[in-house]
């Protein structure tokens, strides 16, 4: 594994700003969250969707909530459940209560419009170094390293010479970032979306196309002659049979009912009363379902 230790030039980070901004700007798809139309609002809420989802999951949630919820003001008028209900299948669910938090504070501090200061952002509910920098960058194109798993399997390959980067975003990381960061805000801030849809589209995690990337010919990974990967192992995600999937049923069965649940109809929806129990009893504890008298549950109302 390379090891960086000093901020790459200024010659070898336009090197690589050049070719991926010219790149993305023929290729980059047109999505909804990056016309001008969409706004701080948009761009956040796709941010807070777009975590761990599939763009083509995301498309149908994203346009019916800003259809309903066009601002931040509208949705923190509405219940949280209904944020939930609307979240629909794209899982995580608990990101439809920090957005909806996240809107409640917007509209209490900011008078219902996505503040533009990056420390600002980062004090609304739900809202940490990733997204904070995504807002600040997508909607008012401010200077900030915007490091996704994209990007930072991009920065991972081209400028270290590793397939994959660690678990955890590092310290190491986020000062490479910053140092390949144009000095100009505008273009840092195309630089951003640019290397993200290059790892989206391009430099992915697994077969990689590197005959369509535009830095296939200055990329340390290749030239190395793509050494395998020897960190920790890479574990995929299951959902089959685990306690995410029973949380699945039971909210699917919450947000379809215009009136609280008797226990027996979420008792339906798996066989296994421990782990349904578990399952439940977690739901309730992050305030994604709301227990009533007489086992009754609804989704939360405040």
């Amino acid at each position: 594994m390379t090891d960086i230790t000093t901020d790459p030039a200024p010659a070898d980070a336009a090197s690589l700003h050049t070719p991926v901004i010219a790149w993305f700007d023929e290729h980059a798809r047109d999505l909804p969250w990056r016309r001008p139309e969409a706004g701080a609002w948009g761009v956040m809420v796709s941010e807070f969707m777009l975590q761990q989802t599939p763009v083509n999951r995301v498309l149908p949630v994203y346009q019916q909530w800003l259809a309903r919820w066009p601002r931040p003001a509208d949705l923190a008028a509405d219940a949280p459940g209904e944020a939930v209900r609307a979240w629909g299948r794209l899982g995580y669910p608990r990101r439809a209560l920090r957005l909806h938090g996240a809107a409640q504070a917007i509209t209490e501090r900011h008078g219902g419009d996505v503040p533009s200061d990056h420390a600002q952002l980062l004090s609304l509910p739900g809202i940490g170094e990733y997204t904070a920098a995504a807002v600040a960058s997508f909607a008012y194109g401010q200077r900030h390293a915007v490091l996704d798993t994209n990007v930072r399997r991009v920065l991972a390959r081209a400028a270290t010479g590793i397939q994959y980067p660690p678990t955890a975003t590092t310290a190491v990381e986020r000062k490479l970032a910053r140092a390949l960061l144009p000095d100009d805000e505008a273009t840092a801030a195309r630089w951003a979306a640019a290397s993200m849809e290059l790892g989206a589209l391009v430099c992915t995690a697994k077969n990689e196309d590197c005959a369509r990337c535009p830095i296939a010919g200055r990329c340390a990974w290749r030239l190395a002659g793509k050494p395998a990967y020897e960190g920790p192992a890479r574990r995929g995600q299951t959902y089959a049979g685990t306690d995410r999937q029973v949380r699945g049923r039971l909210l699917a069965v919450l947000r379809e009912a215009v009136a609280p649940v008797p226990q027996s109809a979420l008792d339906a929806v798996w066989h296994e009363p421990v782990q349904r129990a578990r399952a439940l009893d977690g739901l309730v504890a992050d305030g994604l379902v709301e227990p009533l008298e007489n086992g009754f549950y609804r989704l939360p109302h405040s």
